[in-house]
Formats: structure tokens, sequence, C-alpha cells
């Protein structure tokens, strides 16, 4: 399942509304969906949304906290695992954000702003080699991306899994974190084909 705990982003670009609520559970189809704790599945997930998106959210139920120009959602997701969204200044203009943050960890919803704010203001647009397989996934289709099974080795059962295109071969599935470069480019958007690493913006 490749929980992690690390704060991430998911998703390239704004999230219009259909594609922000199929965000919300981008791990729906996981095995054992209901065993354990799937706190450090969520926890820590981030991507941008547009100002009616947020309102529209901020309008559904009453929030559980308001903070300035954040507030939280009512529902949890998992555990203490929640919704919070963001109203963020970057370089002059107000942008806004959706994270999953664990608020047993009373430091969490600090510590995603401060980390959205970090990533967003980069002096160039770039990808890392995580975020371009985050985004594959929140934009593979159900049908085309899944969890290994039993028929893959143990080491890889429940690891993230997406169909690829063989050519004469037809189509094959392979481990979402053993992508090769150029099997991420054909995945991914045009526009995202050719962004910059930030190791060297």
């Amino acid at each position: 399942m490749n929980p992690s705990p690390a704060i991430r982003k998911v998703f390239q670009g704004v999230a219009n509304r259909a594609q922000m609520f199929r965000m919300f559970d981008r791990h729906l189809q996981r095995p054992n969906r209901w065993d354990g704790d799937a706190t450090p599945l969520y926890a820590g997930e981030w991507f941008e949304i547009g100002e009616v998106e947020h309102d529209y959210m901020f309008e559904i139920l009453p929030p559980l906290w308001i903070r300035g120009s954040l507030f939280a959602m009512r529902e949890f997701l998992t555990g203490s695992v929640t919704s919070v969204f963001f109203a963020l200044r970057i370089d002059e203009a107000i942008r806004y954000f959706h994270g999953y943050c664990d608020l047993f960890d009373q430091a969490s919803v600090e510590t995603m702003r401060v980390a959205i704010i970090e990533r967003e203001s980069r002096p160039v647009r770039s990808m890392t080699r995580e975020e371009r397989l985050e985004h594959i996934w929140s934009s593979t289709a159900d049908d085309y991306r899944g969890h290994a099974g039993e028929r893959w080795p143990e080491t890889s059962r429940g690891k993230r899994t997406v169909t690829l295109y063989g050519g004469n071969g037809g189509t094959f599935l392979k481990l979402l974190e053993d992508l090769s470069d150029d099997e991420i480019a054909a995945k991914l958007p045009v526009q995202l084909r050719h962004l910059t690493s930030p190791i060297a913006a």
C-alpha cells in the first residue's frame, strides 16, 4: 500500500471538482481496506484546488474549526486524519489547497502549511520523481490502476500497480514505483513531461 508519513504533493495543477472528490480517497481500491490503521496512507497528502471548490467545501458542513484562512472538516477520514483546507498567499496571489492532516499531531497543520508554501514558492516549475509517480496514480482511471495480488512475489503484494501498453505485446501491469523515466513520461500529460527536477532547478 506504500504508506508514507511524509508531506507530499499528489497532483500537479489545480484540481477541478470532479478531480478533487476523486482524490479525497485515492486509495479506495487498496486491499484489506477495513483492516489496520490507514493513517500513514493518507496523512500528509495535499493538492491544489480552485477558490470555487474551496468555498463549496466550506459550505457543506459546519467546520470542525476555523483558524484564520484555514478550516478543518468535521468528518474524519480515518482515525484522527481529516481534511484541512488552506487559503494561502503565495507570490502575491491567494491560492487554495486541500491536505490530509493527522490532528493527533498538534503541529501537523502548521507543518503542512509551511511545506505547501515552500513547495509552491519555487522559482522554477519542477516535479520530483515521487511527485510524478503520485500524479500518475491520482490521474489514472480505476480500471488501469490497482494493487499487486497473489500472483506477484510476496515482497510486492499490496504495492500499487498501473497498466502499461506494450505495443504488439498488449497491456501489462507494472509496479508504480518501478516505472522507468520513459514510462513515467509516457503516462504524464504532455505539459508535465519536461518539467525540471528540483535538484537541477
